[in-house]
């Protein structure tokens, strides 16, 4: 398994002297593209009706609880990156921590599955859940990521998502219900003016 791991890596991790275009493009999947998913959460709560608030705190949930899972299976099994066994190329500074699996991509995909489990957002889940395919290359592209670390993520945020969809009528009551009441006692003025979402 970890040859093929290893072979896969090398198959698409960059060349020595990659075009500066692909590397620019490539960081920005890995580094910025993340911004999305809190963005995202964000403005489905601050524009949507109730079901898609409860979206999107389930999705919340199961992005937490997938990053929980990926810190105990790095702390459990500290899998090295790339770099950190000199192999293919890094072009992207990071911590030499546990690369399996990874972070941004449990994070990533664990949204986007929760997402997909409803009918409201399961096009925008779906769009996220293949957006990550390209957050994936990049990482693995620029050295710090082998593709096992993304199968395992996906393994991770499939398994999240489904935890946090059974735990949805819980969530939908009282958790829900304190954070509703959160939101209208610091934006009660926009909401009474109409600019939020009631």
């Amino acid at each position: 398994m970890q040859s093929v791991n290893h072979a896969l890596f090398l198959a698409l991790n960059a060349p020595e002297s990659p075009s500066t275009t692909i590397l620019s493009i490539a960081t920005m999947l890995a580094q910025t593209m993340i911004a999305l998913v809190p963005l995202l959460l964000v403005v489905g709560w601050l524009r949507g009706p109730k079901l898609i608030r409860i979206g999107m705190l389930q999705a919340a949930c199961a992005g937490i609880l997938g990053l929980s899972i990926a810190q105990l299976i790095g702390m459990a099994w500290p899998v090295p990156r790339p770099f950190m066994i000199g192999l293919g190329h890094q072009f992207l500074a990071h911590a030499s921590d546990a690369s399996f699996p990874s972070d941004h991509l449990t994070l990533w995909w664990s949204v986007a599955c929760s997402l997909v489990l409803h009918r409201r957002t399961r096009l925008v889940g779906g769009g996220l859940a293949l957006l990550g395919l390209a957050m994936a290359w990049s990482r693995i592209y620029l050295g710090v990521h082998f593709p096992l670390d993304m199968a395992g993520a996906l393994g991770v945020a499939i398994v999240s998502a489904g935890v946090c969809q059974r735990a949805r009528l819980w969530l939908a009551g009282r958790p829900y219900q304190l954070l509703n009441a959160l939101y209208h006692t610091v934006f009660g003025a926009a909401i009474r003016r109409g600019w939020l979402a009631r």
